[in-house]
């Protein structure tokens, strides 16, 4: 690529009017931030231009326009930014005017405009058909440029700041104070809402204006702070998710014995403490997994003795459901079968089962007595036709 022969920056000139017959000094400085996105947006922009205005000419390439395209870019962008605030007046008169507000997008509008105004028929066409063959080729020219220090970030940001002032009619991204002599400025630059600071957590090499501190503070990955959930470490913020999910103590997790129905959900830290809370419920879970058609009351029993019969210590240092489950069935072997309670019918619950039986040895008894006469019907029946076949059988013989 060939290598600018001059210097193609815009000539900055310090802003001086006169005041109390001295030179009025202003600050310079401008939202760091926002100069450091526009620098960074030019290099792809001139990239672009550059492919798209040699693309199809066999005697010229990106490389060998970049100087001229670039020194065009710059007075395109400067005579745009210059005009934008006359410009935008007149368009807030009519309805139909979309009047930019934020500095980026109205930069980024001129720079683009620049880039498209480079695009010769043929680059349209072929953008249009092998729009990936393109990007690829932006993309190359970009990285050699930088490779060999074409346009360097400190002159990008130079040209972006004073772009910036021009289109920043509200001053909200650069400084406006002016001052009578240099001390004073000096003096307001230390403590310059837009001057320049590095943020200060290991491993953010983040640049900012002081007025972006506070927020930048409160969102930097690299800030050490408290567990969010109240463990005793301090983590990075961009580690606080993992550790959260994985080596945090007061991770909350199922009880071990959630298979046998524990539904608690404990800190990893205190699962200890919840076996030793929690160890009559425990027990009776397993009791209810091995006797599973007793009594709730024979159980609540059982848990008692196996309770006496065991210090709690034995029990406690079980840590899932099968070697807690093997200590229990131990301790059952020594204490015998499980004793099931015989349920006592009431007063009331023998009248009912009475009257039960009752209703139902009558309707027996009236099915009895049905099929009986049904019986005895059907007998009748065949009694009489078979006395008056052998009538008639009797007729024939005498005739």
């Amino acid at each position: 690529m060939d290598q600018p022969t001059t210097n193609v920056d815009l000539e900055h000139e310090k802003i001086e009017d006169e005041k109390e017959g001295g030179p009025l000094l202003h600050c310079d400085l401008c939202d760091t931030e926002l100069v450091h996105r526009l620098a960074q947006m030019l290099m792809p922009a001139l990239a672009c231009a550059c492919v798209d205005n040699t693309t199809g000419d066999p005697f010229k390439s990106p490389g060998s326009v970049a100087v001229d395209l670039r020194k065009e870019m710059i007075d395109f962008v400067t005579q745009k930014s210059e005009s934008f605030i006359a410009e935008s007046v007149i368009l807030e008169g009519d309805p139909e005017g979309g009047v930019l507000d934020h500095p980026f997008d109205i930069i980024s509008y001129f720079v683009d405009e620049f880039a498209n105004s480079k695009r010769n028929l043929l680059s349209q066409v072929s953008g249009w058909l092998l729009s990936d063959l393109r990007e690829d080729k932006i993309d190359d020219f970009v990285q050699e440029m930088g490779m060999n220090g074409f346009w360097s970030l400190d002159r990008r940001e130079a040209d972006a700041k004073t772009w910036l002032k021009n289109v920043d009619f509200k001053n909200l991204f650069h400084c406006s104070m002016s001052f009578n002599n240099a001390q004073d400025l000096a003096n307001h630059v230390d403590d310059c809402n837009f001057r320049s600071m590095i943020c200060s957590n290991e491993g953010c090499n983040a640049r900012f204006s002081a007025c972006h501190l506070k927020e930048h503070d409160s969102n930097c990955p690299f800030k050490i702070i408290p567990c969010e959930q109240k463990c005793t470490n301090s983590i990075m913020r961009r580690e606080m998710d993992r550790h959260c999910i994985t080596v945090c103590p007061m991770k909350l997790v199922n009880c071990p014995f959630y298979a046998v129905g524990c539904g608690s959900a404990i800190a990893q830290s205190m699962i200890e403490k919840h076996f030793s809370d929690e160890l009559q419920s425990h027990l009776l879970h397993i009791l209810n997994s091995i006797h599973k058609k007793a009594a709730d009351e024979d159980l609540k029993r059982r848990v008692e003795q196996i309770v006496q019969a065991s210090s709690s210590s034995r029990l406690a240092e079980a840590k899932d459901v099968r070697s807690f489950k093997n200590i229990v069935k131990d301790l059952e072997a020594k204490l015998g079968p499980l004793e099931v309670s015989v349920k006592v019918k009431t007063s009331a619950e023998t009248v009912a089962n009475n009257e039960d039986s009752s209703t139902k040895t009558k309707g027996v008894e009236q099915h009895t007595q049905a099929e009986g006469s049904a019986i005895l019907d059907k007998t009748c029946t065949e009694n009489a036709i078979n006395n008056k076949n052998s009538e008639h059988k009797e007729s024939g013989k005498q005739g």
